[in-house]
């Protein structure tokens, strides 16, 4: 019988095993760009744990392993932001990452009072951008990255949140 993946909170204990799941799971997007200087790929173990320690941080688990991660905080605004959403390449396809943003979805609203989910991807990142537009996101503008890669910013609703995925 095999082992179901769990979504949980993450802990500080969870710290390593993120950071080293993120530097795996970003190099197809820095491939995609010719661009190995993306934030995921140059972000601290320290950063992480900081992220961890104050920001809404979800991981999915298979047994002890982290195999998929994402992240969330308010913003000013009152909009939640929602980044760093990876899933480990061999799990992909299979629903992890939209029970991931539902997750960070229901507590940056629930516990938060997040009004509005803003995320960002690489204009190239086709799958990304199916998977968002599949679980309610809609494009509402365009960004450059820090890293010097055009983005393309979507938002949704906070009442939407119960029906992604």
């Amino acid at each position: 019988m095999g082992m179901s993946v769990t979504i949980s909170a993450a802990t500080e204990q969870d710290a390593e095993q993120i950071f080293r799941l993120q530097y795996l799971c970003f190099q197809s997007e820095a491939a995609l760009y010719g661009n190995y200087r993306i934030d995921p790929l140059v972000q601290t173990l320290d950063s992480v744990r900081e992220e961890i320690a104050g920001d809404c941080v979800y991981v999915a688990r298979l047994g002890d392993e982290v195999v998929g991660t994402v992240r969330g905080r308010v913003t000013e605004d009152g909009a939640a932001s929602i980044g760093k959403l990876c899933v480990h390449p061999r799990l992909q396809g299979h629903g992890i990452g939209a029970r991931l943003l539902r997750a960070a979805e229901a507590a940056l609203a629930g516990e938060h009072g997040a009004k509005r989910f803003r995320l960002h991807t690489g204009h190239r990142s086709e799958s990304n951008l199916r998977l968002y537009r599949r679980v309610g996101y809609e494009t509402v503008g365009t960004a450059q990255g820090a890293d010097g890669v055009p983005m393309i910013v979507l938002e949704k609703a906070a009442g939407a949140y119960a029906t992604t995925a």
